[in-house]
């Protein structure tokens, strides 16, 4: 028997306009904001990973195009993912990642450093993005951080592409950074 479609089955799509909007304006970066806050807000004040079980987007467009448009392998996820040194170990280096993007974010809005309009996939390969932005929308620290922001929301969707299409369409749910964190707020919140 096939379950009950609601509003939130759909929510790979805000997935899809989000890349879409920032790839022609680097501005609606900060929409994924709500990605960021949205799961951190339940898992402290609601005590669960509702987020991550229902209003993911990006898991729902893994399973999307893993499940659905039989893009994925669907081999095992291999143990190492699930392993607690992996999933810790990355959500120390992403959050190391998200705080030299505040960094250079907070450069820029002291005249330190000059605004970089460009986007770095996997926190390495710059991509030159300029045709996204029009100088003197925004202050250039708030340029600044849609660059870094959506560098780091692309460069984890790509990663969530690449294991989706070698493993099971949800690996990356496995070990993504906010999973993990609300994993952790949720233990607190129960006392474990």
């Amino acid at each position: 028997m096939k379950r009950k479609k609601h509003w939130y089955d759909y929510l790979w799509l805000w997935t899809m306009l989000y890349f879409i909007l920032g790839f022609f304006n680097i501005l609606f970066a900060w929409l994924g904001m709500i990605d960021f806050l949205l799961p951190l807000g339940l898992a402290v004040f609601g005590g669960s990973k509702w987020f991550c079980n229902h209003l993911c987007g990006r898991g729902q467009l893994c399973m999307k195009l893993g499940r659905d448009l039989k893009c994925s392998r669907n081999k095992p996820t291999p143990a190492w993912m699930y392993s607690k040194w992996f999933r810790y170990g990355f959500l120390v280096f992403f959050l190391a990642m998200f705080g030299n993007m505040l960094f250079q974010t907070w450069l820029v809005g002291s005249g330190a450093d000059s605004l970089r309009e460009a986007v770095k996939l996997f926190w390495t390969f710059r991509v030159p993005w300029g045709w996204a932005y029009t100088a003197g929308t925004v202050p250039d620290w708030a340029a600044q951080f849609s660059f870094g922001f959506y560098s780091l929301m692309l460069t984890s969707l790509l990663i969530g592409l690449i294991v989706m299409a070698l493993y099971k369409p949800r690996t990356w749910c496995t070990f993504c950074p906010m999973g993990t964190m609300t994993q952790g707020i949720c233990k607190l919140r129960r006392g474990h």
